[in-house]
């Protein structure tokens, strides 16, 4: 598992001008790009992480070193997140959820109010390391809930494989809005077209891969 991480930079518009936090956009990333995937905007988010991250190790218990190891990242790494000089790739807080037995949304959204509207252009994405492959939450899991509730955009290329799989009795849930794409178990996976819907364990190694541009797809991971 990667722990490398970038540093977030300036984005600056297409006028020159440099754009404000909110404002930004992360760029698809396209078969073979090797830039470092982390966090895109809003760039809160980062914040919301730190704080996150230190909220639920103090409530495990746990010292930065102990964290570190579980989550197999260096001391130094976990650190420069809780400060929020840190900007994540998935699969680094994937791997602090598991380490910390919380959900994904836990580390990276804040509260919401009573009625919460995300537009299309305002989703905040995570990039995969492995993968052209972006996830954006969209509904963390509420208390009393077990569920989170996810917007998938993927481009063909390397599957997006999880072999470290979720918490025991997780499952995952995938509606196919645009394109081709296969999911499910690595010996039992799936091609699924528009508007077509897979359930499977999502406590086994599985993958998503898309098999055409412009695929989209709302994922539900349920917590049991």
């Amino acid at each position: 598992m990667s722990t490398r991480m970038n540093n977030a930079e300036p984005f600056v518009k297409s006028n020159g001008k440099t754009a404000t936090a909110n404002a930004r956009r992360a760029r698809p990333r396209a078969p073979g790009d090797t830039e470092e995937p982390t966090i895109s905007e809003p760039a809160d988010i980062i914040t919301t992480i730190a704080a996150s991250l230190r909220r639920e190790r103090e409530r495990a218990g746990l010292s930065l070193a102990e964290l570190a190891r579980r989550a197999r990242l260096a001391k130094s790494t976990l650190s420069q997140l809780e400060s929020g000089a840190g900007n994540p790739s998935v699969e680094t807080l994937w791997a602090l959820s598991l380490a910390l037995e919380v959900p994904f949304s836990r580390l990276v959204e804040p509260p919401l109010p009573d009625v919460h509207v995300i537009r299309a252009e305002e989703a905040a994405y995570t990039r995969s390391e492995e993968a052209p492959y972006r996830v954006a939450l969209l509904s963390p899991c509420p208390p009393g809930a077990r569920r989170d509730v996810y917007r998938v955009l993927a481009e063909p290329g390397a599957a997006r494989v999880t072999t470290t799989p979720h918490q025991a009795g997780v499952r995952e849930h995938v509606v196919l809005c645009t394109g081709r794409a296969l999911v499910g178990p690595l010996d039992a996976a799936v091609e699924l077209g528009p508007g077509d819907y897979a359930a499977y364990p999502g406590d086994i190694p599985h993958l998503f891969r898309a098999l055409e541009a412009g695929t989209a797809a709302v994922m539900v991971i349920e917590h049991r």
